[in-house]
């Protein structure tokens, strides 16, 4: 019997990095279908734009054909149920980013009692790997190809000499 379950992967992905392919490919291996949901980010103040971030997030994810991508904004439960997701994916990189993930997946389970929050964790190569410290090195000047795909990289390098930080 088929299920066909949908996982969602939320995230603002400014950028998405090795540890967020990682997680794809992870739940690519336990779901039928997932979406990756890039957050319009009104919370946040991201380097770049929901359109590039998109572009960036299709291209990396093409090496999986069940893995789709859509932008979201609002309350992530309402993204989930009208997709008919039935996991929410969240990625773990140390004990530090439990605390705050555990206190998350409490109110998602709340807000949606029939939908499972997955905890998966990167390879140990990438669990030191955050947005906000690849942004950081990148306009500082600092190499981060061993930190994200050689697209991102590039786009990274582009954005940061327009901004004139380099």
């Amino acid at each position: 019997m088929s299920r066909n379950v949908i996982a969602v992967y939320p995230g603002t992905f400014d950028p998405m990095t090795l540890g967020h392919i990682d997680v794809v490919r992870r739940a690519a291996q336990l779901f039928d279908r997932i979406i990756v949901a890039v957050a319009a980010g009104h919370h946040k103040k991201t380097l770049f734009t929901l359109a590039e971030r998109m572009a960036m997030v299709q291209e990396l994810v093409k090496p999986y054909p069940q893995v789709s991508v859509e932008t979201f904004s609002g309350l992530m439960r309402d993204f989930v149920v009208a997709r008919g997701g039935k996991a929410m994916i969240r990625g773990l990189r140390a004990v530090t980013d439990f605390d705050y993930e555990f206190q998350l997946a409490g109110m998602n389970r709340s807000l949606m009692p029939d939908v499972e929050t997955v905890f998966l964790t990167p390879s140990d190569k990438y669990q030191f790997i955050s947005s906000t410290f690849v942004r950081e090195i990148a306009t500082l000047g600092g190499e981060v190809d061993k930190f994200v795909d050689p697209l991102v990289a590039q786009r990274l390098q582009e954005k940061v000499r327009s901004l004139g930080r380099e």
